[in-house]
Formats: structure tokens, C-alpha cells, sequence
């Protein structure tokens, strides 16, 4: 009997231990980005260089990407795949930023596209929001035209950058509408408090009000948030505050987690472990003396981010724009929101992983996110003259 009670505790104490593991890794501070992928070959015998790279899912996916090198360059690739045998892909070079494209170099595959406002065509002004935490760095981008009184704030997701954001920002300013691009605390960009580790979007969040409050200082009336994947779990934490109900007029959401727990479930899969175990977390980010011993200043609270049952808590319009191939936020749960509430889910289905819908079908894509930004301006301006 004695032998199964320790057995027991074993097995407790070992999957607690996999919960800790897992809570680290997903809290974890700004690390390095990967360098995975090799340059096979430069084909340089056509009018623009083709870069070989071994055929990978991803590698092999039509569409407009990014190879990120790692001595800093950047490398634009064009959507055409070219076959080069069962071992290997081409993709022409549509822009390079930088040296160091050769045989041999490591690369990294992303679906960040422009490397700053300049590059993106975009005229930005570098401006310091307040909030307690410190200044936030963030980008100002004027619109194409006169300045417009509703704000988008774009937010970006968790391990990535600002920079992702410009996918966005460029419609945006073509629909005449001024951006605020932000930082949040922890995120590479902005100050590093603590442990430098995230809280998934439960104090991230303060940083992006205090943006909201930025915009709304200098000449916003109104802001429409875009967020991308825990940025859109931000932009819905904000959504719901009363505070800013009649403010924020909608909200643009790529890729969004939508429920923590599925997410977290979703990238155990996506490692290599069962689902299940992703549970194993949930007390290491939801107790608050657990959360401590996993370096975070203070517990998470992840049922507020679970919006298949707050659902009433909804009230302004959003368009979702979620890949169906996504493995690291499940689109099963934006389909399941559009079905709660038709009303205000709008749900952009498309053949892409996680944040890289606009890669995928970029003309798709911008048509959908112009007619929403369009929208809620409209529909705001009919209800202010209403």
C-alpha cells in the first residue's frame, strides 16, 4: 500500500514539475530568435538571385515571407515556389536589406515583411508613451493624408516585434487613419521590469491603455485596436473596459488567442507533447504564491482571457483573420466565437499558420482588414450624428 501511496506522489510531483517547465518556457523572457534554417545555394544566373533552401513546410508554403539573417540582413522573397528536387525549394529575391546573403548562412524564417516604417513606406515619428512601468517606445505613423481622429493602436504578440505590426499599419494609412504602434514591458523593446518575463497580456495591458490614453490626449476621439495574437488578447482585455466603451469604435484581430488555455494546449501539441499537459500549467500561472516560484511578479488570472465565456463582455465589432493551418492558436475557437456572437465576429478564414494570414493572400487580406477599418469608422460616425 505504502509503495502505491509513493508511486503516487511521484507521478504528482513529477507532473507538477512538467507544469513548472511549461509555465517557464511560455513566460519566458525575450531570448534570441533561431537561426534553423541554411542557405543551400545562390542562384545567381537569372535576372534576380534565387535562394535554395531545404523543402519544409513552411519553406514550400506559397506566399510572401522573409528570410532574417543572422548577421542582420534581410531578405525579401517573393510568393512563386520553385521545385529543385524532393530535398529542396527556390525562392526568388525580391528585396534584400543588408549583406551577407551567401551559401552557407543561417537564416530565419518569418513572416515579418518590412523592417521599419521607412521601409514599409510609412512616415513614422518616434514618441516615449508614459506609463508606470517607464516611457514605451512607440511609433507615430501619419496617414496619408490629414490626420485623422480615429487612432488604430497596433499591438504586437508575444516573442514578436513591433516591426510585425507594418503588415497592418500600411492599410491602415491608406484608409486615411493615424497609427500608434506600440511596446509593452518585457517585450525586447520596451523597459524590462522584473524578472523580464511576460504575464501573457495581465499587465502588458496597463502599457497599451496608457497608448489609448496617449492617442486620446493628442486629437484621437476614437481608437480602433489591431492586435496580433496575445496583442488581440490585450485588445480585448482593453474592448471590455468600461472606461472605454464608446471609445474603442472595433478591433482587427490577427492570429488572436482567444482562450489561454487552449493556446497553451494547442503549443504542447505543437512541441511534441500530449495536449493534456498543458493544464499542468494553468496553477503555476493562475495561483499566485505558484506564479512567484515561476519568476512572475503576479499571478496571471487566465479565465479573463477566456472569451468563449465572456462572450457577453463583448461590444464592439471585430474582424478576425485566423490560419487554418494555425498550431499555436487554434482557429476551432475563433470559429466557435463567430457562432456565439454573429453580431459583432466577423471570422477571415485562410490557408496560413499563426500570423501569417497576410503572407498567405495579401491582396485578400488588406481588401478585409480596409473594409473593416471602413466600417468602424462609419459605423461610429453614424452613431455620433445619430
Amino acid at each position: 500500500m505504502w509503495a502505491v501511496v509513493g508511486a503516487v506522489a511521484s507521478v504528482g510531483v513529477a507532473l507538477g514539475g512538467l507544469g513548472l517547465v511549461i509555465a517557464r518556457r511560455l513566460t519566458s523572457p525575450v531570448g534570441g530568435r533561431r537561426y534553423d534554417l541554411t542557405i543551400r545555394e545562390v542562384d545567381t544566373s537569372g535576372e534576380r538571385p534565387i535562394v535554395v533552401l531545404d523543402r519544409t513546410p513552411q519553406t514550400a508554403a506559397p506566399g510572401r515571407y522573409c528570410l532574417l539573417l543572422e548577421n542582420g540582413g534581410w531578405v525579401r522573397l517573393s510568393s512563386e515556389v520553385q521545385n529543385r528536387g524532393p530535398a529542396f525549394v527556390g525562392r526568388e529575391v525580391v528585396a534584400e536589406i543588408g549583406a551577407g546573403l551567401r551559401p552557407g548562412a543561417l537564416a530565419s524564417w518569418s513572416g515579418i515583411y518590412f523592417s521599419s516604417p521607412e521601409d514599409a513606406g510609412l512616415k513614422a515619428l518616434d514618441v516615449d508613451i508614459p506609463t508606470d512601468a517607464g516611457p514605451m517606445p512607440a511609433w507615430l505613423i501619419q496617414p496619408r493624408g490629414a490626420w485623422s481622429t480615429t487612432w488604430v493602436i497596433h499591438v504586437h504578440g508575444l516573442g514578436s516585434t513591433r516591426a510585425g505590426t507594418l503588415r497592418g499599419v500600411q492599410v491602415a494609412a491608406e484608409a486615411g487613419l493615424a497609427s500608434l504602434v506600440v511596446t509593452y514591458r518585457n517585450d525586447g523593446e520596451g523597459p524590462t521590469l522584473s524578472s523580464g518575463r511576460a504575464t501573457l497580456g495581465a499587465t502588458e495591458v496597463e502599457d497599451v491603455r496608457a497608448a489609448v490614453d496617449y492617442a486620446l490626449a493628442y486629437g484621437a476621439r476614437r481608437v480602433i485596436l489591431f492586435g496580433w495574437s496575445m496583442g488581440a488578447a490585450i485588445a480585448l482585455q482593453l474592448a471590455a473596459q468600461p472606461a472605454l466603451r464608446g471609445i474603442v469604435a472595433g478591433l482587427v484581430l490577427e492570429s488572436p488567442v482567444l482562450d489561454w488555455v487552449s493556446t497553451i494546449k494547442a503549443n504542447c501539441r505543437r512541441s511534441g507533447l500530449p495536449a493534456w499537459t498543458g493544464v499542468l500549467a494553468v496553477p503555476w500561472l493562475d495561483h499566485r504564491r505558484l506564479a512567484r516560484i515561476a519568476g512572475l511578479a503576479a499571478s496571471v488570472g487566465l479565465r479573463r482571457f477566456d472569451w468563449i465565456t465572456r462572450t457577453d463582455d463583448l461590444t464592439a465589432p471585430m474582424l478576425i483573420l485566423h490560419g487554418s493551418a494555425d498550431a499555436s492558436s487554434p482557429i476551432e475557437v475563433a470559429t466557435r466565437l463567430q457562432h456565439l456572437r454573429p453580431d459583432l465576429v466577423h471570422l477571415e478564414p485562410f490557408d496560413a499558420d499563426h500570423t501569417m494570414t497576410w503572407n498567405a493572400d495579401p491582396k485578400r487580406w488588406r481588401v478585409s482588414v480596409a473594409s473593416a477599418l471602413d466600417e468602424c469608422v462609419g459605423r461610429r460616425s453614424a452613431s455620433v450624428s445619430g
